[in-house]
């Protein structure tokens, strides 16, 4: 079941990708590479859900992808440093560690 979670890190990596792609590409060449992201990233996602419980699987997505995307701000492009957001970065990430742990003595969706 470990590797099917890896699906799951990997679709948000390109989540953070295609959404910081939404706000900073330019050209051509970055719009394309913005749309192979969300392809990829929404591709992993189904392909996980196909395995593993949607619901546990959208928030870790979306959790990780958006504290993702928020620390691609802050280092890469010059968004404020502010304790209290990363305070919330650390609470949203420990919520969806916490739905993970919980959710991993179940049994797997079905088995391809």
């Amino acid at each position: 079941m470990k590797n099917k979670w890896l699906i799951v890190y990997i679709a948000a990596l390109f989540e953070v990708m295609w959404v910081s792609g939404l706000k900073h590409a330019g050209t051509s060449l970055e719009w394309t590479g913005t749309i192979i992201a969300i392809l990829i990233s929404f591709g992993l996602l189904i392909r996980a859900t196909n395995f593993l419980p949607v619901s546990t699987v959208y928030a870790v997505f979306t959790g990780l992808g958006a504290a993702g995307t928020v620390l691609i701000e802050i280092l890469f492009f010059g968004e404020p440093l502010k304790l209290l957001k990363i305070l919330l970065i650390v609470l949203l990430v420990a919520g969806v560690v916490g739905l993970k742990v919980i959710s991993s003595g179940k049994q797997e969706v079905k088995e391809s």
